[in-house]
């Protein structure tokens, strides 16, 4: 895979032609491209992931640059910025590199330019990671114990735990495997006013169905072979605290029907039993498949769905929140590190990369059990690439389009000219027009406004087949 591939770049521009110009220049050099339409969705965007550049606009009508690197500076202060306009002054230069700014480049610029920053501001990256301690100092959860994430959809999720866990109401939990249904459970238990009381799980996946609603429901004795006594089930158990049944989705009809029952008539009969008990639990359900299809298919009760999906929570993925992934990985850092008596200090910049470029299929769980063993593997206190021992079915390499190999470096060198050329155009014709535009087709002021010399303007111009001439005779 190519090196450059392993590196994400944010591109936050107002103008759709200049940032579709910035990716196809950055994608030709096998950049990842990510592009935002104004700061505020950029700021978004570099929430939920983890970039390599920023490359912003100065003067955008939603978050201008300024805004956009002060933003950075607080939620990932190691992200190079570059900022580019085509309103140049000394004073914006200056404000933009005090507040943190790795280069200011202005419009229009050659794509050759724009690489060598990039490529400049990567450097800068890898050495920042290479001394970063990723073991920072983690805060204290008002959640969860070890239930970490700052990214959007996170805070989403621990706003809607602390605003359920006050009531009573039934929760359903959504989400792939490994990502912490049963943590969001705990969460709004201990958050909740039966935290002193039980909190009972059992994986619904776990036990044969006539075992399974022995376990929910509790049975007598006798009522069927091996029940030499009188068992209370987990519903009882629960009594006072909650209830959580993971995997609900694999309960069968005929046990579906009978939790249906015990969650109307908030009492519970155990098998082979007459007399009902009250009971006394908030009931959270999870399940990593769609309950609404099952529902359409006729393999889940629309009832018991309707009841139990009161309140829901979908957790995403890892690989949609990999902006918390520095966070997690500081957590099992310290974890894994203090269980085994070791200072692991983070990881080097090679292993920070490959990880934060892997998609995660099992999610933060998979996360905890790459760090827990390569903690165990590495012998000095970085983590390098090889501890980690990635998947390598999971890395794949882009598709690349057919074209003539060139022969030699030089032809190689050429050809990457001209697609630069071709890349950067509609950037170039953008930031033109724009100008010309502005200043009522007068070469000399546009030339002025954008700090260019008019002889350069003008080649500019006959470059790009643009004539004044042609424009003001209509």
């Amino acid at each position: 895979m190519d090196e450059n591939a392993t590196h994400k770049i944010l591109v936050i521009d107002d103008e759709a032609i200049i940032r579709e110009g910035l990716r196809q220049a950055l994608t030709m050099e096998g950049y990842q491209v990510t592009a935002a339409q104004n700061g505020k969705v950029g700021m978004e965007k570099l929430q939920n992931d983890n970039f390599s550049v920023v490359i912003s606009d100065l003067k955008m009508p939603i978050m201008g640059g300024i805004e956009v690197l002060k933003t950075i500076s607080v939620l990932q202060p190691n992200v190079p910025v570059i900022i580019i306009t085509g309103f140049a002054t000394v004073d914006s230069a200056v404000d933009a590199m005090k507040n943190g700014a790795f280069e200011y480049l202005t419009k229009p610029f050659l794509p050759d330019q724009i690489i060598e920053k990039v490529q400049s501001a990567i450097k800068k990256r890898l050495l920042n990671l290479e001394s970063e301690i990723i073991t920072e100092s983690i805060p204290n959860e008002t959640v969860a114990d070890s239930f970490i994430g700052k990214s959007t959809a996170m805070q989403k999720v621990f706003q809607r735990i602390l605003q359920v866990a006050p009531t009573n109401s039934s929760v359903l939990i959504t989400g792939e495997s490994g990502t912490g249904k049963e943590l969001v459970a705990r969460a709004i238990h201990n958050n909740s006013p039966r935290k002193d009381e039980p909190f009972v799980a059992i994986d619904c996946n776990s036990l044969p169905e006539n075992l399974l609603e022995s376990e929910l429901f509790g049975h007598n004795k006798g009522s069927f072979t091996g029940a030499t006594q009188s068992k209370p089930g987990l519903f009882s158990v629960a009594s006072g605290g909650s209830l959580f049944l993971d995997e609900i989705a694999n309960l069968s009809i005929a046990t579906q029907a009978k939790l249906l029952r015990v969650l109307q008539q908030r009492e519970v009969t155990p098998i082979g039993g007459t007399k009902a008990t009250p009971i006394d639990i908030r009931l959270i359900a999870a399940t990593n498949r769609g309950l609404e299809k099952m529902v359409e298919e006729g393999t889940f009760r629309d009832d018991l769905y309707f009841r139990l999906n009161i309140i829901p929570i979908d957790l995403p993925p890892l690989r949609e929140r990999a902006g918390d992934i520095p966070l997690l990985i500081g957590y099992f850092l310290k974890k894994f590190s203090e269980d085994i008596g070791r200072e692991i200090k983070g990881l080097s910049a090679d292993a920070h990369l490959a990880i934060h470029n892997y998609p995660f299929p099992g999610n933060v769980r998979e996360l905890e059990n790459i760090i827990e063993r390569s903690v165990v593997l590495t012998q000095g206190n970085l983590i390098q690439r090889d501890s980690l021992e990635l998947p390598t079915s999971q890395e794949t390499e882009y598709d690349q389009p057919e074209i003539a190999a060139p022969i030699n470096t030089d032809e190689l060198k050429e050809v990457k000219r001209i697609a630069r050329e071709q890349a950067v155009e509609p950037v170039e014709k953008a930031f033109v027009y724009a100008a010309l535009e502005r200043n009522n087709w007068n070469v000399t002021k546009a030339a002025e406004e954008t700090g260019m010399l008019r002889p350069n303007f003008q080649a500019l111009l006959k470059k790009l087949g643009i004539s004044v001439k042609d424009h003001m005779s209509h």
